[in-house]
């Protein structure tokens, strides 16, 4: 599994609407055969700041979504909604296919 956390800084005057700009990426990047997760979240401590959960099957996957179309149109426009570059965190987990349970803790 590729599995990627993208910190997204964006403009102050696109942060109410950030997830309206992203709707159509993020609905045809969960489309995408490979596509395991891609959840968003927005910063606790941060309000122009959003957290971009991903993950895909396999190196095979995760280059599909980066030659996709609807990759290089975000790509093509994103930069002109966001404050600074992109951070992220890229790594493959071998054997990993998604999220696991957490044994620390379970419902009472």
């Amino acid at each position: 599994m590729i599995f990627i956390v993208v910190k997204w800084p964006v403009r102050p005057e696109y942060s109410d609407s950030w997830l309206e700009h992203v709707a159509e990426f993020t609905e045809a990047t969960r489309a995408e055969p490979g596509n395991l997760f891609f959840e968003w979240s927005r910063s606790v401590d941060d309000p122009d700041a959003y957290v971009l959960v991903e993950a895909f099957a396999d190196a095979d996957a995760g280059a599909a979504h980066v030659q996709s179309e609807h990759f290089r149109t975000a790509m093509s426009w994103m930069p002109d909604y966001v404050s600074g570059t992109p951070r992220i965190v890229n790594t493959e987990i071998p054997g990993a296919t998604g999220w696991s349970e957490m044994a620390e803790v379970q419902p009472r």
